[in-house]
């Protein structure tokens, strides 16, 4: 029984052994793996991670932007001038037509014989004419001769005098009748693109109807009607007045994605300013052959009042505002951060053009400000690695 009990321990005692074997070797080769692991990781970064960027030179446009809305040039609803049944359309719906186009026709019959008949009326009053002309030649001969009294020869100039205005008054219903007749033929006043046909062969047309024969918009060239607030208007007209006999550039961008869609020419600055929005309005004339614009369409419009030469930009992020002002921090060749001041003339298009505090070449934080402080040494990060900073923006 003894012996029994022996040999059990034994087995116990073998296999605890094993036991303590198999978790040695698991310890050992986790802290073999750990310690490859550790061999690999990076080293720790030697500064605050940031994202910097270096300040430009370059030549920056000053503009203004404001909202605008896309106008035909010229938009012209074709009425006819004299009633009469319609004839023809010459024109497709949304067709380009030229000016001078034919665009319909009324039955021109009547204003025909109209026309015929006051031809023929000239042509008897004519007739009555001459005679009269030659009986005042007699009536001189004979009054010279004293064969008649003078009364009866001024009955006669008289009566010639009244033929000529019957004649003169005759022409001008000629006139009046080709007018009307030239009138049953319509035309397209203007370049530009035809609407919906409001009104189909057959129908009866009036010179009294309101609503025409179609619409006619000129889309190349289009206009955009745009405002800016008032505070404004003077800088406006100075930059007209410098411009001279140079229109002011005018872009039209997408409002969703801020895609360029044309460049104009400032046609005019309204000579009001609506007192119930505080804003003048602007027209903006555009070439528009691809027909990137069109009526209706909302469009950011951006005036462009100049240029300013070799300015010193900075990306729009590195502008921070502080107690003393604005501010950004630049990085020494140390990679040492550090607070300046600086002064900004405008931002646009992400860019901030500074008058002051910095120079072109400095090095300044764009993202990750957050975390500094004067003196802090930075590291560069991939740009998207550091949190971006709170972008102050300055008026324009």
């Amino acid at each position: 029984m003894n012996a029994l009990a022996h040999l059990g321990r034994r087995k116990i005692l073998a296999a605890a052994s094993i036991v303590v074997a198999v978790l040695g070797i698991f310890l050992v080769r986790g802290f073999l793996l750990r310690a490859d692991a550790a061999d690999k990781a990076p080293p720790p970064p030697t500064g605050i991670p940031v994202v910097t960027a270096t300040a430009a030179k370059e030549d920056m446009p000053i503009f203004l932007t404001g909202i605008g809305t896309v106008q035909a040039a010229q938009s012209v609803t074709v009425k006819v001038r004299v009633d009469g049944q319609l004839q023809k359309v010459a024109f497709s719906e949304g067709q380009d037509v030229k000016e001078g186009a034919l665009l319909a026709q009324i039955d021109p019959a009547p204003y025909q014989a109209l026309l015929d008949g006051a031809i023929a009326q000239k042509a008897k009053d004519q007739a009555t004419l001459s005679n009269a002309l030659k009986d005042l030649e007699r009536y001189k001969t004979l009054f010279a001769q004293d064969s008649i009294q003078q009364q009866t020869l001024d009955t006669q100039v008289s009566t010639v005098d009244q033929l000529k205005a019957t004649v003169l008054s005759d022409q001008a219903a000629i006139d009046n009748a080709k007018v009307q007749l030239a009138y049953t033929t319509i035309r397209s006043p203007v370049n530009g693109r035809t609407g919906l046909r409001l009104v189909d062969v057959g129908n009866i047309v009036h010179a009294a109807d309101t609503t025409g024969l179609v619409v006619i918009n000129q889309i190349d060239p289009i206009a955009v009607i745009f405002t800016l607030p008032e505070e404004f208007v003077p800088r406006i007209n100075q930059a007209v007045q410098a411009a001279g006999t140079t229109p002011l550039q005018v872009q039209a961008l997408a409002r969703e994605n801020g895609a360029a869609l044309g460049t104009g020419h400032l046609l005019l600055v309204n000579n009001q300013i609506d007192t119930t929005t505080g804003t003048v309005q602007l027209k903006a004339l555009f070439p528009n052959r691809a027909l990137t614009l069109w009526p209706g369409q909302y469009v950011n419009a951006r005036l462009v009042l100049g240029t300013r030469h070799d300015a010193t930009t900075v990306p729009e992020s590195a502008v921070q505002r502080g107690q003393d002002g604005l501010y950004a921090y630049v990085v020494n060749a140390d990679n040492v951060a550090a607070v300046q001041l600086i002064q900004v003339a405008q931002t646009q298009d992400g860019k901030a053009i500074i008058t002051g505090g910095i120079t072109p070449g400095t090095r300044v934080v764009v993202a990750g400000q957050y975390k500094l402080k004067p003196g802090s040494k930075i590291a560069e990060a991939e740009q998207g690695t550091a949190a971006p900073a709170v972008v102050q923006r300055t008026g324009s």
